[in-house]
C-alpha cells in the first residue's frame, strides 16, 4: 500500500432533479469522511451549466487510511441512504501530482502541459489574493507573508482551482484539441 496521500475523485449524476437531498447527502459523507484517521480534505465541483453530474474529490494521507475509510460500516450505511439519489457513479483513484492529470490508467500528459495547466489556475487565484489582501500584508515581514498566502492559497488551488483547470483544459492535456486546430479552423472559416 502506498505511503503518499491518495486522492479518490467519484462522479455521480444526480438523479431526477433531487438536488437539494443529494447535497444534504454529499455533506453527511464529506463530514463522516472528516472523522476518519487521514483525512486531508475534500471538495465538491458542481456541474457546469445543462449538466448533472458532480465531482467530489476525497483525500486522504495514505492508501491505508483511504482503505480504511472506504470499508468502514460508517461509509457503507451512508452510501445506502444514498441510494436513489444518484446514477451510475465513476471512481478513480490516483496518488502524486499526477492525480490530477491522469488522462488514462498510466497515461499522463507531457510536464509542460501540466506547468501550463497549474499555472493558468495559479496565476488568476494569486492575482485576486494580491488584490483583495496585498495591502494588508505589505507591511509584514517576508516569512509570516509567505506563509500566510501559502495556507490561504493551497486548499483553494488543490480543491477547486486545479481541478477545475483540469477539467476546462481536459481535451487538450489529451491530445484531443491544439491551439493549431483553432488557428487551422480560422483560417478554414476566413477563406469562407
Amino acid at each position: 500500500m502506498s505511503a503518499s496521500p491518495v486522492t479518490l475523485m467519484v462522479a455521480r449524476r444526480v438523479a431526477n432533479g433531487r438536488y437539494q437531498d443529494f447535497n444534504g447527502w454529499l455533506n453527511e459523507g464529506r463530514e463522516l469522511a472528516a472523522d476518519f484517521p487521514g483525512y486531508l480534505g475534500s471538495g465538491v465541483l458542481a456541474p457546469p451549466q445543462n449538466d448533472d453530474e458532480y465531482q467530489i474529490i476525497f483525500r486522504f494521507s495514505s492508501s491505508d487510511t483511504l482503505h480504511a475509510w472506504e470499508h468502514s460500516a460508517s461509509r457503507n450505511a451512508w452510501l445506502q441512504r444514498g441510494k436513489g439519489l444518484y446514477d451510475a457513479p465513476h471512481e478513480h483513484r490516483a496518488t502524486g501530482l499526477d492525480t490530477w492529470f491522469q488522462v488514462s490508467p498510466g497515461a499522463t500528459p507531457p510536464r509542460w502541459k501540466q506547468a501550463v495547466a497549474v499555472w493558468l489556475a495559479f496565476f488568476p487565484i494569486s492575482l485576486m489574493f494580491q488584490w483583495i489582501f496585498g495591502g494588508v500584508l505589505a507591511d509584514w515581514a517576508l516569512i509570516p507573508k509567505v506563509l500566510t498566502s501559502t495556507l490561504m492559497l493551497t486548499p483553494v488551488m488543490v480543491f477547486v482551482f486545479i481541478p477545475l483547470s483540469m477539467r476546462i483544459l481536459a481535451p487538450w492535456l489529451q491530445g484531443k484539441w491544439s491551439p493549431l486546430d483553432l488557428l487551422a479552423k480560422r483560417r478554414h472559416e476566413h477563406r469562407l
